[in-house]
């Protein structure tokens, strides 16, 4: 190990353990062995095939390279901010305060530089997306959290309260990251009561120091109800219109065009108009990666004046929406005939079981060909790569798991 690599550095893994248990399972599927892989956030067709929805490549193919090879500018195309805080927010006219940034995590990275000093910490629901630590502790924060309600189950206000407590009375501030609607790794969503909730702690705090709530907005574009999704966001707006906590969202083209690789997100204050607010992002885009891509900014500002595609983008979401409900629904239909726990889903690419040692049912399932990621409690399943005719062996293959999880 050289000398010159810090301490505080040398003990990491070599690859992101997501990442890591999916490079295993598709050696294991070139080998010729079965598998099913149920580890990546990227939605995949039954045969296993990657999804790039249709309208993303043909709008791709028509960018000029005027579109694609000049910087940006360091905090995004105006045009781009406004288009993609409009795709959330039909009715605001721009998009506050903001910038691009490299993807959702990009986003989530730069509100912990702007919004927390070094050594404090963030709150967020559990079970939470696991780079979510990483990234604030990459970015000089800690990490608390409060539960996400389980299904039939409404929102623990007193949990969240004194979580919120603890950490205002720490450090005098308070940074929210909420998933929702369409939660990774639940698949499921707040409904209107637990916002109401939510908003009542937050509104609450406020009154001790500043509080932030930002929405991290990435799986939106798939669910069994868009009405929910709708009116869940809408209600975020009247939380960010009043202005007693500051509302916040990042925004990703990554699993709502398949753009995966475009790196096309942004944070944006969408009800906040401050200078200072502005010049800080701007001086954290310049100390982070300076630009981020021109193709996936200019690719957003091409849909915006093509009504005819933005209506066949919507097909397209209606259609995988729906392989995806049809994929939740049999998974829990085939669970629950296995004499488990099923998992209600409302939208998204996940759903998650609850499980007593999570590093031996996935132990016990990878002796089965199944991979999935493990979370504190239990196990992340992609839905966006299981089919819903897998679901009858993914369940029987957990029923012997959770056998071995509970020492039979």
């Amino acid at each position: 190990m050289l000398e010159q690599l810090i301490p505080a550095r040398r003990d990491f893994p070599a690859d992101d353990p997501i990442f890591t248990l999916n490079a295993e399972a598709q050696k294991r599927a070139a080998a010729g062995e079965s598998v099913l892989n149920a580890t990546l956030g990227a939605l995949a067709d039954d045969a296993g095939k990657l999804v790039l929805l249709e309208t993303t490549q043909e709008l791709y193919r028509e960018l000029t390279p005027g579109e694609v090879l000049p910087y940006a500018p360091i905090v995004g195309d105006p045009g781009f901010l406004r288009a993609l805080v409009r795709r959330h927010w039909p009715r605001l006219e721009g998009f506050g305060a903001g910038c691009a940034a490299p993807g959702g995590s990009g986003a989530l990275a730069i509100s912990v530089r702007n919004l927390l000093e070094p050594g404090m910490r963030l709150l967020t629901a559990e079970p939470f997306w696991g780079p979510y630590a990483t990234l604030a502790a990459e970015n000089g924060a800690g990490l608390e959290t409060a539960p996400f309600p389980e299904p039939g189950r409404v929102l623990d206000a007193d949990a969240w309260l004194r979580a919120g407590t603890a950490l205002m009375q720490r450090q005098k501030r308070l940074l929210v990251w909420l998933n929702d609607p369409c939660h990774n790794p639940t698949g499921r969503s707040l409904a209107r009561a637990d916002r109401e909730a939510l908003f009542g702690v937050l509104r609450r705090l406020a009154g001790q120091g500043p509080v932030t709530l930002l929405l991290d907005c990435a799986y939106l574009d798939y669910t069994a109800d868009p009405g929910h999704v709708r009116e869940a966001l809408d209600h975020y707006a009247e939380l960010g219109e009043e202005g007693r906590v500051l509302v916040a969202a990042s925004l990703s083209l990554s699993k709502a065009l398949t753009l995966y690789g475009g790196r096309g997100g942004a944070l944006v204050f969408p009800w906040a108009r401050d200078a200072a607010l502005q010049a800080a992002l701007a001086t954290s885009c310049r100390g982070a990666f300076s630009n981020c891509p021109r193709a996936a900014q200019s690719l957003l500002l091409r849909l915006e004046r093509d009504p005819a595609r933005q209506e066949q983008l919507r097909s397209e979401h209606r259609l995988w929406s729906g392989v995806l409900e049809a994929r939740a629904k049999a998974l829990d239909a085939a669970l629950k005939a296995e004499g488990l726990a099923g998992s209600p889903w409302t939208g998204g690419f996940f759903i998650a079981l609850r499980a007593e040692d999570p590093a031996a049912v996935c132990a016990s399932l990878k002796e089965q060909g199944v991979y999935v990621v493990p979370l504190p409690d239990g196990l992340r399943v992609g839905i966006c790569g299981l089919p819903a005719a897998q679901a009858p062996r993914f369940a029987k293959a957990m029923a012997r798991a959770a056998l071995v999880g509970r020492g039979h």
